[in-house]
């Protein structure tokens, strides 16, 4: 994956950052501040879903920051409830009015839903929605090889990114390097796992890592990422570990510290609620 100073280039020309703002459980007026605050730290992708319930907040807090539009990265998604052409296209709209914003930065489909087979139909709404100037850069979330090959052949565009389940337990090497032979960037969802399921922050290899090099485990998880040229949204409310979590990509893990994270991983037990996307369907 190509990246200059800025982040990662895309194929279609755009930079992302290194590292995003995943907003999962951030909601509310709280939620506002705590959003505002990640800008404040650097932060210039904020990465949303209508099934969040906080694209309200996310609106509010571009319109309150200081920095100007175009400098804010915003990224959502489209529910499986939506793939049909002509409920993906409005609802893409309404999604923008919601937010009080003119277009998204990034905008992905959430899960292909394949017993559906209606994500072609999803993918050419967002061809056409990119075409009309609601969308800057267009992408899929969750989509298997067999997926990206039908939207490709069926349309000709290639997503620009395809964010995956990957974490130390899990860590999808497959999909990596599937994403990459298609030149498509791979973004990280929960790369932390999440705390009520897994103790990826807690094991005890991790932390050894982290303790080498004078890091929080956290901050392993983001390098190992951003080294193998994925980009990383990880959720968090708290000031502390935004900032750590941003300033992760200043030191370089050792190729063996890479193998030994990647030896953790569990396979298909790894995932952090079994959410195979051949099989998992979303509808809200």
């Amino acid at each position: 994956m190509t990246v200059n100073h800025n982040g990662f280039i895309l194929n279609d020309g755009s930079v992302l950052p290194f590292v995003g703002l995943g907003t999962i459980g951030i909601d509310g007026d709280q939620g506002t501040f705590e959003i505002l605050n990640a800008l404040n730290l650097g932060y210039r992708l904020i990465d949303t879903s209508t099934n969040y319930n906080n694209e309200g907040i996310v609106g509010e807090a571009v319109r309150r920051s200081a920095l100007p539009r175009e400098e804010i990265l915003i990224s959502a998604k489209l529910p499986g409830s939506h793939h049909e052409y002509d409920k993906a296209f409005i609802f893409i709209q309404e999604s923008l009015r919601r937010m009080g914003l003119e277009y998204f930065d990034k905008y992905l489909i959430h899960w292909p839903n394949p017993k559906d087979g209606k994500y072609v139909e999803a993918w050419k709404a967002l061809v056409d929605a990119q075409k009309q100037g609601l969308i800057r850069t267009i992408g899929v979330s969750n989509f298997e090889p067999e997926h990206l090959d039908n939207i490709i052949e069926e349309t000709g565009v290639t997503p620009a990114t395809n964010q995956i389940e990957r974490h130390p337990y899990f860590h999808n090497n497959r999909m990596v390097e599937e994403n990459e032979k298609r030149g498509i960037l791979t973004e990280a969802w929960s790369p932390f796992g999440r705390g009520y399921l897994n103790d990826v922050l807690e094991n005890a290899t991790i932390k050894e890592i982290a303790d080498k090099y004078g890091k929080t485990p956290a901050q392993i998880i983001v390098n190992w990422n951003y080294q193998a040229g994925v980009f990383t949204i990880p959720k968090s409310s708290n000031p502390r570990h935004q900032k750590d979590n941003i300033s992760s990509t200043d030191f370089e893990l050792s190729s063996e510290d890479m193998r030994t994270i990647d030896s953790l991983d569990k396979g298909e037990d790894g995932r952090v609620e079994g959410q195979d996307p051949n099989e998992y369907h979303e509808y809200v």
